[in-house]
């Protein structure tokens, strides 16, 4: 799928900035990327953080890999080139509600290093903050309720990422999470410590 620009097309430039809006919701922009394997907690995960982050006044907007496969994702399988595209239009859709100021938490697999490092790259210093959720693929085997790892496993779901396709793991993420030694809250609080002093609109 080509990303190529097309040269008669002009990018506008508006009066209201990304600053404008952060300072109406007195908050800094950022975006919260969860990755890790299937089952190691991801989406809970970032559940959990967005509703506390909600309690203490924050503005936010979740987004969930397996959602949006059922609709602006659709059209991807879950080969090599169609996970790149998956990540690459998760973090032009990130990258508009960054725009508008908002808190960005996403739960995604995004296997691939560089993948990851490219949406790292769209977002000033300090905007995106890594969170590898760590969990052995024996314990997210365990809790995989929808039994993915085991047809994966029967050659019955190709392309599975630790299974039959590759995961790379951040090497320098901001937070790692080991979910398989914590629980909800404590994991929670975790991610709330390291990012909350980073999402004030008053921090340098």
């Amino acid at each position: 799928m080509s990303t190529e620009q097309n040269p008669n097309v002009v990018r506008h430039h508006y009066q209201t900035k990304r600053e404008d809006r952060e300072r109406i919701l007195n908050q800094r922009a950022t975006i919260i990327w969860f990755t890790g394997l299937s089952g190691s907690g991801k989406s809970t995960l970032a559940d959990a953080v967005e509703r506390e982050l909600q309690s203490r006044g924050y503005k936010t907007y979740l987004l969930d890999g397996d959602n949006l496969r059922h609709g602006l994702n659709a059209d991807l399988d879950f080969s090599e080139s169609g996970r790149q595209e998956n990540i690459r239009r998760t973090g032009e859709v990130s990258a508009l509600l960054f725009d508008a100021g908002l808190i960005v938490l996403t739960a995604f697999v995004s296997p691939y290093r560089s993948d990851r490092d490219k949406i790292r790259s769209l977002f000033p210093e300090g905007r995106f903050i890594e969170v590898f959720v760590d969990c052995p693929i024996e314990v997210c085997e365990q809790r995989d309720i929808k039994g993915l790892y085991a047809k994966a496993r029967q050659g019955l779901i190709p392309d599975f990422t630790g299974v039959s396709a590759p995961y790379e793991p951040p090497l320098h993420p901001e937070l790692t999470i080991h979910s398989h030694l914590h629980d909800e809250p404590a994991c929670t609080q975790q991610v709330i410590q390291t990012c909350e002093p980073r999402l004030r609109h008053d921090t340098p």
